[in-house]
């Protein structure tokens, strides 16, 4: 029976591995990364929805699995009126909380089935996200389109090239717009993912940058990838494209929330952030 692999980042949301998939890190470049990841989560995203659709709401904006809502964070600021891009999109269900607060949200994700999942919920609710496939170093965008682009755990932490990703953020932002995400907190690398005691003990450097990815051990073929940064990364490479950080948000877990989601739980909360939400303006 296959078990949760040692070497997985938090925010990997899959199921313990197939017998045949094997896991090592190593650099890939952006196009193994997006040739890895479009299919994988093409492939996920029907369990994905079924096992997190009732959390994640079809018209609600969750940060993180510990359950902040934007409702409650309001990183983003008053929407109604804003031209507003969520990148790495999903199902849309960030960006039809977005509509239903008067923004003009836009989806954008590179998993054609997430999109297509996208597409039933705006039947069954209603409330029409228009989306695109694409990916999120070359948005299919024209500049200073938007007031607002975000990403709730989405496409950033699969990208490699990822100050072309910032900085494609940046061109199709207005002046002054806001440019928000969420990600694993970066400490979380330095961590098995297991949401039991056994994902309290550090067991990887904070430091080591180097991709984790998953692979067929009998074709080779790489099925998954995904990238680390630290804190300091992500503030240098928000300065680097002309942003101003001005929020950074490290949800505690909530007292009775026993929610197991890959490598978070209660268990691990109470003691390790695991979500960190940032946010910046562009000069």
């Amino acid at each position: 029976m296959s078990v949760p692999d040692p070497l997985a980042p938090d925010s990997r949301h899959h199921a313990p591995l197939p017998d045949s998939t094997r896991s090592q890190r190593r650099e890939v470049d952006e196009e193994e990364s997006r040739r890895a990841n479009g299919p994988d989560w093409d492939a996920y995203a029907d369990e994905y929805q079924a096992t997190h659709g009732a959390f994640l709401g079809d018209a609600g904006f969750v940060w993180g699995p510990e359950g902040l809502t934007e409702a409650e964070a309001r990183v983003l600021g008053d929407v109604a009126g804003k031209d507003v891009l969520e990148v790495g999109s999903g199902a849309g269900q960030c960006s039809r909380w977005v509509r239903t607060r008067g923004g003009r949200a836009v989806g954008l994700d590179l998993s054609w089935r997430q999109l297509q999942h996208s597409r039933r919920i705006d039947d069954d609710t209603g409330v029409v996200v228009p989306s695109v496939q694409g990916t999120a170093t070359d948005l299919p965008f024209a500049d200073a389109t938007y007031d607002v682009v975000f990403c709730s755990f989405g496409a950033l932490q699969f990208v490699s090239d990822i100050e072309l990703a910032v900085a494609e953020a940046a061109r199709v932002l207005r002046p002054g717009g806001r440019f928000a995400f969420s990600i694993t907190h970066p400490t979380r690398w330095a961590f098995a993912d297991d949401p039991s005691e056994a994902g309290l003990v550090a067991s990887q450097s904070y430091w080591d940058r180097t991709p984790y990815v998953e692979f067929d051990s009998d074709t080779g073929r790489v099925s998954y990838v995904e990238h680390h940064r630290t804190l300091g990364d992500w503030v240098a490479l928000l300065a680097g494209a002309g942003f101003r950080l001005h929020t950074l948000l490290e949800p505690e877990w909530p007292e009775g929330h026993d929610r197991v989601w890959g490598g978070w739980s209660a268990v691990r909360g109470k003691y390790l952030p695991g979500t960190a939400v940032l946010a910046a303006d562009r000069g």
